[in-house]
């Protein structure tokens, strides 16, 4: 097995999150930038990747990198690329997505077109055919241009890695299962402390918590576009790593996790997530409006997507919505409260200053994660 480089992207903002999750998994970080963490691997790393980790959107596997600011130096860069090495006879290839950042090159369709050409010819060469049936496994290839450098990535994962298998039933913005997971393990909260979600919608933040907290990898039940390159990963190590999973996962565990929403379609799809994510027997669904929010216990997590007012009938209705979130906070004796939220007011009508604000991209909106600390529970 060889050494590869192994590109993760990210949330902008959360990139210290995923970077402690890969070095969890065993692996050397190389770099970490805006929006994704290199680390390197052997070929078992695409499939724990993939499996195991929680917060980054897919695995790339590294083909190369180098600098372009003409379409000629685009094509001869992309064709120097050793793509035999990857991409056999019949694999099925193409550019899927270009993204161009600061740099001379910025047409996205181009850019495919000339590195799709430039691939075929350096595999006509090399395997000496004139055409390619491209019948078999498929090899999307992405590539980014930052600041006229060019980084060239086989997507191993397929579908984007938020896509657990267990949304079957959404609601209007959802957050990403990634981007919940993540917000998640940037707070204290464990298994053992109380989670309540009071916007719950289809069930993100507490089914993410749940699996959290059961230890059951994020992958484990879908399937991955690099499962096909044999020549590459060995079925086995497919088959290693979902049996890691399957012992990790502790069976036996209690959590008091509670999500409740106004919206009776949101519980019904909330409840079935969760059934389909099988952690149904660690979460409580309820609808509930946001005025009787309450829990008897103390030292518990408000972590949440409340509405950010971005639609037009929504504005006039945020100062009193974020009024009431305030006022709840303060009903519960010693909690903390997380909230993400594009709403620029936030703290001004919840009432506080938030301890701590961080800021993060999701997709091109720029969010808070605001967070109120309540005091530690006392050693027992």
């Amino acid at each position: 097995m060889g050494k590869y480089e192994f590109i993760a992207p990210c949330h902008f903002g959360l990139e210290a999150v995923l970077k402690k999750e890969i070095i969890r998994l065993g692996y050397e970080i190389v770099k970490v930038e805006d929006g994704k963490v290199t680390f390197t691997g052997d070929s078992d790393a695409i499939c724990r990747a993939n499996i195991f980790l929680r917060t980054t959107e897919r695995i790339l596997l590294k083909i190369g990198s180098f600098k372009a600011t003409t379409f000629d130096e685009l094509f001869e860069g992309t064709k120097a690329l050793p793509w035999e090495n990857y991409i056999p006879e019949n694999g099925k290839f193409w550019v899927t997505k270009a993204t161009s950042i600061k740099s001379k090159l910025f047409s996205p369709s181009d850019i495919q077109s000339i590195m799709k050409k430039a691939m075929v010819d350096r595999l006509k060469s090399k395997y000496n055919v004139s055409w390619f049936q491209e019948d078999g496994a498929s090899y999307p290839v992405r590539v980014t241009i930052m600041k006229d450098e060019v980084v060239v990535g086989l997507d191993t994962s397929g579908e984007s890695l938020h896509k657990r298998g267990y949304r079957l039933a959404t609601v209007k913005a959802p957050i990403t299962e990634t981007l919940a997971a993540a917000l998640i393990m940037l707070t204290p909260c464990n298994k053992e402390r109380i989670l309540l979600d009071p916007f719950c919608g289809s069930g993100t933040f507490p089914i993410e918590a749940a699996m959290i907290g059961a230890n059951i990898a994020p992958g484990m039940n879908r399937s991955f576009i690099s499962e096909e390159w044999t020549h590459i990963i060995p079925k086995k190590e497919w088959y290693d790593a979902i049996d890691e999973a399957e012992d990790m996962i502790i069976r036996d565990i209690e959590m008091d996790i509670q999500g409740y929403d106004i919206s009776e379609n949101a519980i019904k799809a909330a409840m079935e997530n969760a059934r389909n994510a099988e952690v149904d027997h660690l979460v409580h669904f309820q609808r509930r409006p946001l005025n009787q929010t309450s829990h008897r216990k103390k030292y518990g997590f408000i972590i949440t997507n409340p509405p950010y007012g971005r639609r037009l009938d929504e504005p006039d209705e945020m100062p009193s919505l974020y009024k009431e979130i305030g006022n709840v906070y303060r009903s519960l004796d010693s909690w903390s409260m997380y909230l993400i939220t594009a709403y620029e007011q936030a703290e001004k009508y919840i009432g506080r200053k938030a301890d701590k604000n961080r800021k993060i991209y999701n997709g091109m909106m720029k969010t808070y994660f605001y967070q109120y600390m309540g005091p530690k529970p006392p050693r027992r």
